[in-house]
């Protein structure tokens, strides 16, 4: 069977990380990568791919910035030329990214087999551009992989046949328990023993000056008694800079450039609390048992709150500020690991491919 993968951002790597390697084993697949470039930036993607052990894209699309438009119908444009040439019999796809909805469409129209890594996931909010990526690629995928089980439950609610979907667990949790071992506390200058990480990046939080300066203001609040460690998504830096946001330099609210996933992964895990928007970064924490608080109105991965250590504070900055203090003081929510987050869903993934 020949398998093309389709990457662009930084959380479809370690997604698609796990798979690669477990098919790779296998024979009877004959795989390839095509990178669309959708993150551009050596700190946002290469050095991922190097953490990762990840060979080399086939194809690299090069698409780079541009509005949520531009960008889905260029990806169209050159994965059709790619599709095309390469004839492959499934391509696999992940998250819900740009990348994700655009691939899936071109291979809708050509009639070639996709499939849906991360299928399922609903945060019920429209306004999300991931949202609508997530709804159109479950329409139209051929297999999905769900990680959790209410992500089984949405697709039932919404009519998708249930031989097409398989509940095998969640693939960044794979990559995760695989690199643990080997993510050591990395030499940050002026970094203290206790201290809260923080990533930003989502348009609802960074594009609008004053969420963003009341974001920033209240991490320099906490930052008084507890340090802030928060590396800067592309994006958000420069909001910080067209919005003219003064940071004190006193090392209490550390701004660093973006960093490797084995440096991430070290510091989440040893973090007293992470704060974020992130996906990925919610189920990561879940795992390690680190307490997280999403600066987000809902979640796609409501899991990592009935079971494990997320809660959400919307855009309460005041509510930010009490749970920090709650959980400095040792008033830390207990979590579970959900069903299937063993490290073993990319074996499930083939076990399943293997079946067709």
């Amino acid at each position: 069977m020949k398998i093309l993968h389709v990457v662009g951002a930084r959380p479809n790597f370690m997604k698609v990380a796990p798979v690669w390697k477990t098919l790779e084993k296998l024979t009877e697949f004959d795989q390839s990568l095509v990178h669309t470039g959708q993150h551009y930036d050596i700190n946002m993607s290469d050095i991922f791919f190097k953490e990762l052990e990840l060979n080399e894209p086939t194809e690299y699309l090069g698409v780079g910035s541009g509005t949520h438009a531009e960008q889905t119908a260029t990806i169209m444009v050159e994965f059709e030329k790619v599709i095309n040439q390469s004839k492959p019999d499934l391509v696999m796809v992940y998250g819900d990214v740009n990348s994700t909805v655009a691939a899936s469409l071109v291979c809708s129209k050509l009639l070639i087999p996709v499939s849906h890594v991360e299928a399922g996931l609903r945060s019920f909010d429209r306004t999300m551009p991931e949202e609508i990526n997530r709804l159109i690629t479950d329409q139209i995928a051929d297999i999905l992989f769900t990680p959790s089980i209410d992500a089984n439950e949405n697709l039932m609610r919404e009519g998708v046949s249930a031989d097409k979907f398989h509940l095998v667990g969640n693939v960044m949790i794979d990559t995760l328990v695989q690199l643990l071992p080997k993510a050591k506390t990395p030499i940050i200058k002026g970094i203290t023993e206790q201290y809260s990480l923080v990533t930003l990046h989502r348009p609802s939080n960074v594009d609008q000056s004053n969420m963003l300066r009341e974001i920033i203001e209240t991490l320099i609040e906490i930052s008084k008694s507890l340090q802030v460690i928060f590396p800067l998504h592309p994006r958000t830096r420069q909001k910080i800079q067209d919005f003219s946001l003064k940071i004190p330099d006193d090392g209490n609210l550390l701004l660093m450039e973006p960093i490797g996933y084995l440096d991430f992964l070290a510091l989440q895990s040893r973090s007293k609390v992470v704060i974020t928007d992130s996906g990925g970064v919610q189920e990561e924490t879940t795992y390690l048992g680190v307490p997280c608080l999403t600066i987000r109105e809902n979640t796609e991965r409501p899991i990592t709150i009935s079971i494990g250590t997320n809660s959400l504070v919307g855009k309460d900055m005041n509510l930010l500020k009490d749970e920090v203090e709650k959980i400095s003081k040792g008033k830390i929510k207990k979590g579970n690991v959900p069903h299937l987050w063993d490290g073993e869903a990319a074996v499930r993934i083939a076990k399943v491919l293997e079946n067709l």
